[in-house]
């Protein structure tokens, strides 16, 4: 293979996920397994993605990676766990075409370049980490022709971001905490695909795309040691919750589905604020999107929005069906307009099929919206507070992209945009 010029590449574009039932705190910090199992929605890759290329030759002389653009290092333990595992799994490799043959032993010695790219704000709550590794992870594998099933390579992505492993299918997911000591039953089990429940409509109002102050990593060690909520949460709290949410999920029972996303998320920052000194994920602009979504909910009688928040500010909102959306995003920018500056192309994205069917083509259908009816006192509206919105809904898992959507140049293996 010496003296070889070949490039070799694999694309694939993974998803997010959003956890209804929460990951938060580990057992085992190097192996990443959780104190109890936890529910995700995974989002549509469609508007929520990330994006990875990966690249082998005998001419590069050691593994590097680009992410959003910039260069970073692979030194961490994470990336080195994740490609080690992969690594050691890989298979002879043929492409007739480019008359390139790898055989498996030859994966050990040959260096590959990573280019992902995510098209969120990555470190910001919407679980950046968890698409960046699911991607990495089933990249790789198509590159190194593993064998594993998507279970299994769940159990390798969640070595880098424990919510990593739930991006590895669509739909709704459970990543089941496991037994095992080695981690080996700690992965990811598709509860039902994005058709089974294909009414609802989430909408992510994103505050902040800032990267958060307390890292999920350091907030996740920090309650581990200091809170006493977390330990009855994970005990007597969480394994309820879980048999409850499945069964919600299968009968597709929104009423029972929201009252135990919200309790969930409340219960989740409760923990944080249990911790000590204490983990300030919400904004004064979360809260005022909870009390919206809770004023409108408790005048209807039913719940018609579910709210789940991660570890920042940013709100995922989940609508019963399509109908309850076009209301939820009225009632969004109503509270929460845009600058007189903003354009709305920009601060309405995903499925602007939405906003067609609230109304709104300009600016100026956002100043006529009429105040909620659930709201008889003097309101105030809170411009410029929201950078933006995506209207998204469930989405499919991983998929593999063709070559001429790869992120790094087949001549040389570096990102094209260099």
């Amino acid at each position: 293979m010496a003296g070889e010029k070949w490039v070799l590449m694999a694309t694939a574009q993974t998803p997010t996920n959003i956890a209804v039932i929460k990951y938060w705190g580990k057992r085992d910090e190097e192996l990443i397994l959780p104190v109890n199992d936890s529910i995700s929605v995974t989002l549509d890759p469609s508007h929520l993605c990330t994006i990875t290329t990966v690249a082998v030759s005998p001419a590069f002389e050691q593994d590097r990676m680009w992410l959003n653009r910039k260069e970073i290092s692979l030194s961490g333990a994470r990336y080195q766990n994740c490609l080690r595992e992969i690594r050691s799994r890989a298979n002879d490799v043929e492409d007739k075409e480019k008359g390139i043959k790898i055989a498996k032993k030859d994966w050990e010695k040959l260096h590959v370049y990573i280019d992902s790219y995510n098209n969120f704000p990555t470190a910001a709550g919407l679980a950046s980490s968890a698409a960046g590794f699911a991607c990495l992870v089933f990249a790789l594998a198509n590159l190194m022709n593993v064998k594993e099933d998507q279970s299994k390579l769940s159990a390798i992505a969640r070595q880098g971001s424990g919510s990593a492993c739930r991006s590895l299918y669509g739909g709704f997911v459970k990543w089941s905490m496991g037994k095992e000591k080695d981690g080996s039953d700690s992965l990811a089990i598709q509860l039902a695909d994005e058709k089974h429940w294909d009414d609802l409509v989430i909408i992510i109002a994103v505050v902040s795309s800032r990267q958060k102050e307390t890292s999920s990593t350091s907030g996740m060690r920090e309650t581990v040691e200091t809170s006493l909520l977390l330990q009855h949460r994970a005990k007597e709290v969480v394994p309820k919750r879980v048999l409850a949410m499945e069964e919600a999920i299968k009968n597709r029972d929104f009423v029972s589905f929201a009252q135990l996303t919200c309790s969930d998320s409340n219960q989740f920052h409760a923990v944080c604020l249990d911790t000590s000194p204490p983990i300030f994920y919400m904004n004064d602009t979360s809260h005022r999107i909870i009390s919206l979504v809770e004023k409108w909910n408790r005048s209807e009688g039913v719940p018609q929005v579910a709210y789940t928040f991660d570890a920042g500010p940013n709100s995922v909102l989940i609508a019963r069906n399509r109908k309850t959306a076009v209301s939820l995003l009225q009632r969004l920018l109503f509270y929460f307009p845009p600058n007189p500056e903003t354009d709305l192309n920009s601060y309405v994205l995903g499925d602007k099929s939405i906003l067609q069917d609230a109304g709104i083509k300009g600016v100026e259908d956002i100043e006529s919206l009429l105040q909620p009816p659930e709201i008889n006192s003097p309101f105030q509206k809170f411009q410029g507070d929201v950078s933006y919105f995506i209207c998204t809904r469930p989405g499919k898992g991983p998929v593999v992209l063709p070559d001429s959507q790869a992120l790094l140049d087949p001549k040389t293996g570096l990102p094209k945009n260099l």
